[in-house]
C-alpha cells in the first residue's frame, strides 16, 4: 500500500457503515470492486463479518495466501489509530478463519502483517494472511518477513556514504524487482553502484506507467532539455529490452522499439560499443505459474551504471585458499562492510575473525584490516583443513594469503591469538568499523580463557608457545562484551556491524543488545529455519564512552536467546541484567 485516505473513511469503515454508504468508495480502487463482487476475477470466501472481505491473493507468496480488507474503503495501516484495535483483531479472526476452513490448523507457522507505506501497493488497508510461513520461497520470505528489508538498508547505508539521505519520497513495489529511488547526482548514483551487490543496474528514468499508453504519455511529458544531450546527430546509441518473469520474442521486441519512433533520437544505431544505452524495463510479476499477457508496470530510461554482483563470484569461498566451518559467503560480507560505511584508509576490526573472511570485503573497498580470535590453529592456519578431500591445511594456508590472493596484502595490518573477553588493546585505540561474526556454540565453540573452575590462582609467566585453558563463553557474555568493547574503541560516528541469532517464536525487537553509546541503525532478518534465524545488527557510535557501569550494555527481557543446537534440543541463554 502506497498514500492513504482520509481519517474519517478509516473511522466509517471500523464501525462498520453499510457498502456503498458515506462515500466511502473508490471506484478505482480493485479491492473496493472486490469486496463488492465487482470482479468477476476474484471470489469472495467467507467472512464472519459483513464490513470485512477476504479472498485469494492474485500473486501467492505462500501455499496458503489470503488477504483480508475491510469492505468501506480505508487508508493503509498509518491511519490507524486506537480505536481501531477492534476492526484489526476481527480482520485477524477472519484470516485464522479461514486457515481452518482449508484445513490449516498450525497458527504457530502463520504469518499475518501488514506492509508500512510505501512497501505497499494498494492504497486500501490489508491484512496478508500466510500460511505455513515455514514454506515461504525465497521472494517471499523477503517480502513478508518482518522488519528486514535488505536491499534498502544497504542503500540507506551507501547512500550515507556518499552523502546522501534516504527520504520518504522513495518509490518501492513490494511485489517488483524495480524501485524508483531520488537521487541528488548521477556522479552519487555512480557512487552507490560502486559498491552495492544487491543492486544489478541504475538508469536515469525517463517515464514509466502501468500500461504502454501511459509510459508513452510519461515519456513525452518529460523535459526535452534533459534528453537532447544523449540524442545528438553526432552520438552513437542502442536500446534494449529486459523483461522480469517473461520471455519476448525478437519481433516482439522490436514492435515495442519501433512505437519509440516519437523521441527525438537524431543519432546512429550502434550495437556493439554505443555511446548511450536506453532499457525498456517490463514487470511481470513475481509468479512463474501465473504470468499476465500485459506487464504490471513498464519503465525507460539511460542507463548509467552496473552494480557489483560479479563481486560474488570473483570472492567465491569455493575459490578461496583458506577456509573454515563458518567462512562468511561473500556476497554477505559485502553487505556487512556496506552497512559497516567501510571507506578507503579506515581502520576495521574483527573481534572473532576465523579464517578472515569479513576482512577481505573490508580491504576490498580500501581499509586497513586486523582481527583477534582465541583459535591458536586457526589464525596459525594449523590443524585439520575443512575442505573436500584435504586431510591437513597447507603451510601457506592463513589470512594474509587469502588477502594476498587478491591483491590486498597491503591492507593486512595482522591477526592475533586473543580473548575477546579480555581485550588487549589500549585505551583511546579507536577503530573505523568493527565488523564481526561472533560464535553461537552450534558449528564454532563459544570460548574465552580460564580455567572452568572459578578459583583464584597466582598468575605464572607464560612461554612464548603456551596456549591457554578455555572455558565456555555464554552468548549472552559474548554480546554484553561486545557491545562494550564498541562503545569504548569506535570512533564517533563508528559502526559496529554483528549477526545475533535468534529463536523466531521469542523474538521480539527488545531483546536486541543496547548500549548507551550505541544508535541501532538496521536490524535484518537472515532465516535459517522454520524457528532459527539470524539477524544482521548495525549500530552506530553516537556518545562518548566513560569508564562507568551506567554505560553497561542493557537489556528489558531475561530470555535472550533460544538456539537450536541441531538435534532438536533447545540451549536457553538468560541476559546479563
Amino acid at each position: 500500500m502506497a498514500g492513504g485516505e482520509g481519517v474519517a473513511a478509516a473511522t466509517a469503515a471500523a464501525e462498520g457503515s453499510e457498502p456503498g454508504k458515506g462515500g466511502n468508495y473508490d471506484g478505482k480502487c480493485v479491492f473496493c470492486r472486490i469486496a463488492r463482487s465487482e470482479e468477476p476475477g476474484t471470489a469472495l470466501l467467507s467472512s464472519e463479518y459483513e464490513d470485512l472481505a477476504c479472498f485469494r491473493d492474485c500473486r501467492p507468496g505462500a501455499p496458503h495466501h489470503y488477504l483480508v480488507v475491510p469492505v468501506e474503503h480505508m487508508g493503509n495501516c498509518k491511519t490507524l489509530k486506537k480505536e481501531h484495535i477492534p476492526l484489526v483483531k476481527r480482520m485477524m479472526e477472519v484470516g485464522k478463519a479461514v486457515l481452518h476452513r482449508n484445513n490449516f490448523s498450525d497458527l504457530n507457522d502463520v504469518r499475518m502483517g501488514f506492509h508500512w507505506p510505501p512497501f505497499c501497493s494498494i492504497s486500501h488497508l490489508h491484512l496478508h494472511v500466510l500460511a505455513p510461513a515455514s514454506q515461504l520461497g525465497f521472494l517471499s520470505r523477503l517480502f513478508y518477513r518482518i522488519n528486514s528489508y535488505w536491499f534498502i538498508t544497504e542503500i540507506k547505508s551507501l547512500l550515507s556514504l556518499h552523502g546522501g539521505q534516504f527520504s520518504g519520497e522513495q518509490e518501492i513495489r513490494v511485489n517488483s524487482p524495480f524501485w524508483i529511488l531520488n537521487i541528488p547526482s548521477e556522479e552519487m548514483a555512480r557512487g552507490l553502484m560502486k559498491r552495492t551487490v544487491c543492486a544489478k543496474s541504475i538508469f536515469e528514468l525517463w517515464g514509466h506507467g502501468r500500461s504502454a499508453g501511459e509510459l508513452y504519455a510519461s515519456l513525452k511529458s518529460y523535459p526535452v532539455d534533459k534528453m537532447l544531450p544523449y540524442l545528438q546527430s553526432d552520438s552513437t546509441y542502442k536500446i534494449h529490452i529486459h523483461t522480469f518473469n517473461k520471455t519476448l520474442t525478437q519481433a516482439q521486441k522490436i514492435k515495442k522499439i519501433d512505437a519509440l519512433e516519437f523521441l527525438p533520437f537524431k543519432g546512429k544505431v550502434n550495437l556493439k560499443k554505443p555511446e548511450h544505452i536506453f532499457w525498456i524495463l517490463e514487470d511481470y510479476g513475481m509468479d512463474p505459474n501465473n504470468v499476465p499477457e500485459e506487464p504490471f508496470h513498464l519503465y525507460f530510461g539511460r542507463w548509467i551504471a552496473d552494480g557489483q554482483r560479479e563481486l560474488i563470484e570473483s570472492y567465491s569461498v569455493k575459490k578461496r585458499h583458506f577456509i573454515g566451518n563458518t567462512s562468511m559467503d561473500a556476497c554477505l560480507s559485502f553487505i556487512m562492510a556496506n552497512h559497516g560505511g567501510v571507506k578507503p584508509n579506515d581502520v576495521v576490526y574483527d573481534p572473532f575473525v576465523g579464517t578472515g573472511g569479513l576482512l577481505i570485503s573490508s580491504a576490498h573497498f580500501g581499509a586497513y584490516v586486523c582481527g583477534t580470535d582465541i583459535d591458536y590453529n586457526t589464525i596459525h592456519g594449523l590443524g585439520k583443513a575443512t575442505r573436500k578431500n584435504q586431510k591437513w591445511r597447507g603451510p601457506d594456508e592463513n589470512i594474509r594469503a587469502n588477502l594476498r590472493q587478491y591483491g590486498l596484502e597491503k591492507y593486512y595490518l595482522d591477526a592475533l591469538v586473543s580473548d575477546s573477553s579480555r581485550p588487549i588493546w589500549r585505551k583511546g585505540m579507536l577503530f573505523d568499523a568493527i565488523i564481526t561474526d561472533p560464535p553461537y556454540g552450534i558449528r564454532e565453540a563459544t570460548r574465552r580463557t580460564g580455567s572452568q573452575k572459578e578459583t583464584d590462582k597466582t598468575a605464572e609467566r607464560s612461554t612464548e608457545n603456551h596456549i591457554f585453558v578455555s572455558s565456555s563463553y555464554h552468548l549472552s557474555d559474548i554480546f554484553f562484551d561486545l557491545l562494550k568493547f564498541a562503545a569504548e574503541h569506535l570512533v564517533m560516528g563508528g559502526r559496529l556491524v554483528y549477526w545475533l541469532p535468534i529463536y523466531r517464536p521469542e523474538y521480539t525487537e527488545e531483546i536486541i543488545p543496547r548500549h548507551p553509546c550505541l544508535k541501532l541503525i538496521s536490524n535484518c532478518e537472515q532465516m535459517l529455519s522454520s524457528h532459527t534465524s539470524r539477524r544482521l545488527i548495525t549500530m552506530e557510535k553516537v556518545k562518548e564512552f566513560k569508564y562507568s557501569s551506567s554505560q553497561a550494555p542493557h537489556g528489558h527481557v531475561k530470555s535472550m536467546l533460544i538456539i537450536s543446537l541441531g538435534d532438536g534440543s533447545l540451549s536457553e541463554v538468560t541476559r546479563r541484567q
